[in-house]
């Protein structure tokens, strides 16, 4: 299986509807990894690891066009400026109050009706001693989706010979902004998005969630996960109790809900993922201090994806690590606000191995 030599390769993936190029970027470790980039959105087309027999399976979900990228649910992109909801679409900053789109019923999701994830973003290679790279780049100037300050942002992704993904995060801003970043690929380890994720064994490192309400904004309730089917203190299949008699899961149709990490502001283990079939096993670490679940609920067959596959409900899980929903709107979550002179960073890892 060893390689023992890196590689990127660039190529075309296509133009946006207002004639904007945009490249792919494969990169490849030294144990044969494989992830594919497209400048559009800092979108993760593919991601390709071994199964416990050596077989190459690509375990993220994505398309093979630009079109079908600026229709889909924010399929494996970048999520800003602010990932997940804001409700009502307005927030207020020292006085003023800001409006967005609404986007996701009276609410604003994922940065608004051109998020980060529809913009095309400038794109540098990286090659050092731990593995391949691409560093990513943006400026979202001052009221771009309703949001004040003009706003650099740097995300880099390291596909590293110790078989991590690591996603370092830095933004600054010329105005008091808020800021929530994160990444929406849709896994399924079994690298066949023909079945779904309920076997999947999952882990949540997380002894609180934050309920939510029927417009799937966040009460401001911190709930204890002991004793619920939001317990994923312990492995447990994803499917084990999705469709118990719950509200809260009724109100999202499944997972899609807010963990609250347990650990410090540091770097921690927040899940894990597990495969059994495959051996494939995946852990996220994070300096963030919660991580949404999402279980695929909205996917409903009407998308086609690479090799011709219908994505249906729960063919894939999201983990994507966050700030809290709705933070601008509740004091007592930790904050989202950057200052100027004020740096935003935070990194993300994704490591992949078998079990």
């Amino acid at each position: 299986m060893k390689k023992d030599s890196t590689a990127i390769s660039k190529s075309d993936f296509g133009t946006t509807p207002d004639g904007q190029k945009v490249e792919q970027y494969t990169l490849t470790n030294a144990n044969g990894l494989e992830m594919s980039v497209i400048t559009l959105g800092g979108i993760i087309t593919t991601l390709k690891t071994p199964d416990k027999d050596g077989n190459m399976g690509d375990i993220v979900l994505g398309f093979d066009n630009v079109e079908t990228y600026l229709e889909s649910p924010y399929i494996g992109a970048l999520i800003g400026r602010f990932g997940n909801r804001i409700a009502k679409g307005k927030f207020t900053l020292d006085g003023q109050e800001y409006a967005l789109a609404t986007n996701d019923g009276p609410n604003h999701l994922h940065g608004g009706d051109k998020g980060f994830d529809k913009v095309v973003w400038e794109a540098q290679e990286i090659t050092n001693a731990s593995g391949v790279g691409l560093k990513l780049t943006y400026l979202s100037k001052d009221m771009e989706e309703g949001y004040p300050g003009n706003l650099e942002v740097t995300v880099t992704y390291m596909l590293t010979n110790d078989d991590d993904l690591e996603i370092d995060y830095t933004a600054t801003t010329d105005k008091k902004t808020i800021v929530n970043l994160t990444q929406h690929t849709y896994f399924n380890l079994s690298a066949d998005p023909s079945k779904d994720i309920l076997d999947h064994v999952l882990s949540v490192d997380a002894s609180a969630f934050l309920p939510i309400d029927s417009t799937l904004i966040p009460t401001g309730e911190l709930r204890e996960v002991a004793g619920t089917p939001f317990d994923f203190t312990s492995p447990k299949t994803v499917g084990k109790e999705i469709g118990a008699d719950n509200d809260q899961l009724e109100l999202a149709k499944g997972y899609d809900h807010c963990w609250v990490l347990n650990g410090d502001a540091g770097m921690k283990e927040a899940a894990t993922l597990y495969h059994e079939k495959s051996g494939r096993f995946m852990k996220v670490l994070t300096t963030e201090p919660a991580i949404q679940v999402y279980t695929g609920n909205f996917v409903d067959g009407s998308l086609t994806g690479k090799e011709g596959v219908n994505y249906a409900e729960r063919s894939a899980i999201c983990l994507e690590t966050e700030h809290y929903p709705d933070a601008p709107n509740k004091s007592e979550f930790p904050s989202v606000v950057l200052e100027p002179g004020q740096t935003y960073n935070t990194k993300t890892t994704y490591s992949f191995s078998l079990k």
